[in-house]
């Protein structure tokens, strides 16, 4: 998730309850390929990372995505177990460039291959591929994962709703199954994982079993409960200040990680709806911090 799955909330996300792996922020390749490499590398640091992690990556030219691949296959770009292709972003910018879930779309498929082949190209088998994607961009659409499907992708991730949809209705489990019937049919070694509304560990078992997919992406869910992760979660019944506590954590891992400003500090202002919520006074106090301008400010805050 932009501007939130870095290495420190993937770190805190672990020491809470490690998921099976993680993945990063989706990140350009014609970017990390041009003078603006610097300012995203950041993005695909996994210094604080316990957990096995995905480089998820997005982009226009083919021909990055294989560079690309092939550096983070290769150890340049180091740390990761594998690379995600991401062609579910609904974002309107995104799609305007023709990019991510713009590319379900009939006119696009033939680039979004170019993508694929390109990837698996720069990665020459030294990692598994994955993509993550939707049911379709303005409805369902079968003949998107069959093509997808008929590129042999170690996983493919689908986000149950369509790009018009976003997250703006219920997401549609059921719509999985016939995706899980064209994996048998074409590709049996792929995984096929859901994502879409799911809440926590148990929660996605029951779904995967259900719907009969092979694993379950927690997204936003996270954001109810950092434990999400976990057989049992004690979040529920954690006190103000053990709440309090792991924003303290998550502040101070950030303010080390980046200590020249590499990554900015409003986003990270909304974490406090993670951890600051389920007492007295919850809302006053993320009040407050959704003004402060610095780590250090909203320490003292938290601390006063």
């Amino acid at each position: 998730m932009d501007d939130v799955t870095d290495t420190v909330f993937r770190r805190i996300v672990a020491d809470c309850a490690a998921p099976e792996f993680t993945m990063t922020e989706f990140v350009n390749v014609d970017g990390l390929t041009s003078a603006g490499r610097p300012k995203l590398m950041h993005r695909l640091a996994v210094d604080l990372d316990t957990a096995p992690v995905i480089a998820q990556i997005w982009g226009k030219k083919p021909e990055n995505f294989k560079v690309i691949a092939d550096e983070i296959a290769s150890g340049v770009i180091p740390g990761y177990v594998g690379v995600d292709l991401n062609f579910g972003c609904p974002d309107k910018s995104v799609l305007k460039n023709e990019c991510c879930s713009a590319l379900q779309q009939s006119h696009l498929r033939d680039k979004a291959v170019a993508i694929i082949q390109a990837t698996k190209d720069g990665l020459d088998g030294r990692l598994p591929l994955s993509i993550k994607t939707r049911l379709g961009f303005d409805k369902i659409d079968y003949s998107w994962h069959q093509l997808l499907l008929e590129q042999k992708p170690s996983m493919l991730t689908v986000h149950v709703r369509t790009t018009r949809q976003m997250s703006k209705v219920p997401a549609q489990w059921e719509a999985i199954e016939p995706i899980v019937k064209l994996r048998d049919e074409i590709s049996p070694e792929t995984k096929i994982v859901m994502n879409g509304d799911v809440q926590n560990k148990s929660q996605g078992i029951e779904l995967a079993e259900k719907h009969g997919v092979d694993g379950i992406m927690i997204g936003r869910g996270i954001f109810h409960d950092p434990y999400a992760f976990s057989e049992s979660s004690p979040w529920e019944q954690m006190t103000k200040q053990e709440r309090i506590n792991l924003l303290i954590h998550h502040m101070t891992l950030h303010d080390k990680q980046y200590p020249n400003g590499e990554r900015p500090y409003n986003p990270l202002k909304k974490f406090a709806k993670i951890y600051i919520n389920g007492f007295d006074g919850a809302s006053e106090l993320r009040d407050k911090i959704m003004h402060t301008n610095t780590v250090s400010e909203a320490l003292l805050l938290i601390r006063s």
